[in-house]
């Protein structure tokens, strides 16, 4: 299971959604989103990673008059399952992941970009996941 969202936004915060077809493992292609229910769960997941850390990244651009034209991040989630687990679905013996490609256009210099990659962690949803959050159903 694997699948694919990116994520462009500009310095105005217009914002551009583009995702993989989560059934066809073998193609790269993506196609624009037009809405919401276009993606799977799992593709809001990924949506609402990239697009929380795009208006971080590009607030934080703004205040500090870093030239940043536009940010594209590139999502993906995945399953990585043991190499020597033979029913891992059963076991439930895998780890979820979110690989998160970030670029930056406009005229930067390498501090500024060290600095924008170090901002793009302070995501809300970002911090969420990597910290846990439980689920309580009534």
């Amino acid at each position: 299971m694997s699948e694919r969202v990116i994520v462009f936004q500009d310095h105005s915060f217009k914002t551009n959604f583009k995702a993989a077809d989560p059934n066809d493992q073998r193609s790269d292609d993506v196609e624009p989103v037009h809405h919401l229910h276009d993606l799977t769960p799992y593709g809001m997941l990924l949506a609402s990673v990239a697009a929380c850390t795009a208006i971080v990244v590009n607030s934080y651009a703004n205040h500090h008059d870093i030239p940043l034209e536009s940010v594209n991040i590139d999502t993906t989630f995945d399953r990585i399952f043991a190499e020597d687990c033979d029913d891992c679905n059963e076991n439930n013996e895998y780890e979820e992941i979110i690989h998160e490609k970030i670029d930056f256009e406009g005229d930067l210099d390498s501090e500024q970009l060290k600095r924008l990659h170090q901002v793009a962690k302070a995501c809300s949803i970002r911090r969420m996941l990597q910290s846990g959050i439980r689920v309580e159903a009534e």
